[in-house]
């Protein structure tokens, strides 16, 4: 639908179910531009879905066992795929075949719980394994390495904190931190650049972190944890260490600003999820009757806001679009299902002189509106559109001016210096080809 047919002042969450995608998921990632969906599923293989002909374009076949996360590059040519079979794969969708070729394949000691790209750079990949352990894997030629994130402890920590396992871990939006969550209920803050740990936070009655949100915009984040509670924190700043240098660790206990919960049926939660401009909290129900998401209104002091029932299929992962009002939520039978806000159209958007109109009215012609045209004039111009050259084999263009999601920073910095060096290949211009397929092979 035209954006521009849109009230602006219409509820800006979803509130209905759009469209179905029946593709046998665990969860469903959309891609920066959200145009296409990443399925994957537990069969080793990821979907890409696009949500335009509601079909599926790319099968990312490559892994023996089931898929744990799936994560897009900034500009989608990428995708990533973390599976238990211990192996992360990079695919290449500017690649004009199917399945996508292979550009990297990183293998670990232990199966991958999940694995991110870095904000700013495909080449940079956090991954985290079964173990408990996170690692940030650099493949540029200057700055290859693989190096294990490790808890800083001081003296006086007790054997405790020493066997605290890593449970989740994510980058923030920037790409200057990597923050990881363990399992006595602890945020731990490492600077992506020289590895090292800056922050410790200790969130009082947390237990152990399930999961790690930001929002795109400003500094707010959320943690889900094993006490059934999704907690809201401003993030302070942190300063940028020096390699080598003594760095002395900022250790706080963060006050959440919002807890949401069901005071009612005190279910857990599956997964979360911001809006894009960061006014809206979606939280999955871990309901094992029903499919529920909860939304919260941040803008207005994190009051609760409605829950969608999606049907009798329950809840396992969900994810907010990254430019509209849109959800996807992935049931336990591997549907996708797409929410949205309806609107009603405003078709005065058309042009400035229409007019609706609430029942029919006497139309008065013009003086020359309905004139006959030369008909030589008219077969000429008919003919020359008819000469114009058609591409149908060229690809689909993805040229979309989108903004790099909060990474934009300051000249200088070091931080961001250090992720643009030798950059990748995902540029704003690349063209996913299309692929023509014989009807016997089509899916």
């Amino acid at each position: 639908m035209n954006a521009s047919l849109l009230n602006p002042f219409t509820v800006t969450h979803p509130t209905a179910v759009q469209t179905s995608l029946v593709s046998g998921a665990s969860f469903a990632r959309f891609d920066p531009t959200g145009k296409f969906v990443a399925a994957g599923r537990s069969d080793g293989s990821a979907a890409i879905w696009d949500l335009d002909t509601r079909a599926v374009i790319r099968w990312c076949e490559g892994h023996v066992k089931a898929v744990t996360s799936v994560d897009w590059s900034r500009n989608s040519r990428y995708v990533l795929t973390s599976s238990k079979d211990w192996n992360v794969i990079i695919w290449d969708l500017a690649s004009p075949v199917d399945p996508p070729q292979r550009h990297n394949t990183i293998r670990f000691d232990a199966p991958v719980v999940s694995a991110y790209f870095h904000p700013r750079n495909s080449r940079i990949v956090l991954a985290l394994l079964s173990t408990g352990e996170a690692y940030v894997v650099d493949s540029r030629k200057e700055h290859r390495a693989r190096v294990e994130l490790c808890e800083t402890l001081s003296e006086d920590d007790d054997d405790e904190r020493a066997r605290s396992i890593m449970t989740t871990a994510r980058f923030d939006p920037s790409g200057r931190h990597v923050f990881v969550g363990t399992s006595t209920g602890n945020v731990l803050v490492f600077n992506s650049r020289t590895k090292i740990m800056v922050a410790r936070h200790r969130i009082a009655g947390a237990g152990s972190m399930k999961s790690l949100e930001f929002a795109k915009v400003g500094r707010r984040f959320a943690t889900n944890s094993s006490d059934r509670t999704i907690r809201q924190f401003i993030l302070p700043t942190y300063p940028s260490p020096i390699v080598g240098a003594e760095c002395a660790i900022l250790e706080t206990e963060l006050e959440p600003t919002h807890r949401f919960n069901d005071p009612i049926s005190k279910v857990s939660w599956h997964a979360m999820s911001y809006s894009p401009d960061g006014e809206w909290l979606a939280g999955g129900a871990a309901d094992p009757a029903t499919h529920k998401i909860y939304i919260w209104d941040i803008s207005n002091d994190g009051q609760f806001a409605t829950a969608l029932d999606g049907g009798r299929e329950p809840l396992i992962d969900i994810h907010w679009h990254p430019r509209a009002s849109r959800l996807a939520s992935t049931t336990n039978q591997g549907s996708v299902l797409i929410w949205h806000c309806p609107s009603p159209e405003r078709w005065g958007a058309f042009a400035g002189g229409f007019e609706e109109a609430d029942e029919n009215v006497m139309y008065e012609e013009g003086e020359s509106e309905f004139d006959i045209e030369n008909e030589v004039e008219l077969a000429m111009r008919k003919k020359l559109q008819e000469d114009e050259a058609v591409d149908i084999l060229g690809g689909v263009d993805d040229l979309i001016d989108h903004k790099m999601n909060g990474v934009a920073g300051d000249p200088g910095d070091e931080d961001l210096e250090w992720a643009d060096d030798e950059p990748d290949d995902d540029w704003q211009g690349w063209r996913l080809k299309v692929i023509m397929v014989d009807d016997d092979d089509a899916y």
